[in-house]
């Protein structure tokens, strides 16, 4: 417990202080080196990981593909109330608890989305997101390997996350290497082939697919942190130094 104690606050203050730097810069100062990592996923995705997720996609029948989806949305599910508590949102960490204890049962590991069925809100905090929830700022754009989109604040949310709330990370912790790596390639495939149809429009409607992950990303973040209110706002304060403030409507 010291121990991940000791890495939140040693990652939050390492962010704090690398924020700080980025927020006077642009939105994107390592683009040179986010578009290198860019082009090595990209490459690597289409030659193993699409192929794979396509493949992947047309073998397993859709509930299968379904109930793997809910199992993992509901492993993500203790992710969010802890997050839930940071921010002091206790109505929503009392439903989302609800959630994972109801799929958890019923619904079998959560391979059934019996809170779905009655209605219950899918939500999704992360340790990024508290951050931002408390006034830390998006820093940097980031591209990291494999992963994908991210930021300053996001990377270290992500390093946080799996070190304390992951579920998966605890298998690692007791000795279960195999199924901790299984279960972590099971996850990638299954989050790969939920975006199989996004990445291809991406890839035809966009001149710089880069450019549009990037602005997509940031502002879904954005969006997040703010529980889909004031996005705009947030989205100003971050960039001001490099974009117009968007019209009205």
């Amino acid at each position: 417990m010291r121990t991940k104690i000791t890495v939140i606050i040693a990652s939050s203050l390492a962010f704090g202080m690398l924020s700080g730097c980025a927020s006077q810069a642009n939105k994107d100062p390592l683009e040179g080196m986010n578009r290198g990592i860019y082009k090595f996923n990209d490459v690597t995705d289409k030659a193993i990981f699409k192929p794979v997720a396509t493949a992947y996609k047309a073998v397993a029948p859709t509930p299968v593909r379904v109930g793997i989806n809910n199992f993992f949305s509901n492993l993500g599910m203790v992710t969010t109330v802890l997050n839930d508590l940071l921010q002091f949102k206790l109505a929503y960490a009392f439903t989302d608890a609800g959630r994972f204890v109801i799929n958890s049962t019923f619904g079998l590991a959560g391979f059934i989305d019996v809170a779905g069925m009655d209605k219950i809100e899918r939500r999704k905090e992360d340790f990024g997101q508290t951050l931002g929830y408390w006034g830390v700022g998006s820093g940097a754009y980031l591209v990291l390997p494999f992963l994908g989109p991210s930021s300053l604040r996001d990377a270290t949310g992500l390093v946080v996350d799996t070190a304390t709330s992951d579920p998966i990370t605890y298998t690692h912790n007791i000795g279960q290497i195999r199924l901790h790596n299984q279960l972590r390639a099971a996850q990638f495939i299954d989050k790969r082939t939920e975006l199989l149809t996004a990445t291809d429009l991406v890839d035809e409607a966009s001149l710089d697919p880069y450019a549009f992950m990037r602005d997509a990303y940031l502002q879904r973040r954005a969006n997040l942190v703010q529980d889909g209110l004031g996005s705009k706002e947030l989205i100003k304060d971050d960039f001001e130094d490099t974009e117009p403030e968007a019209p009205q409507k």
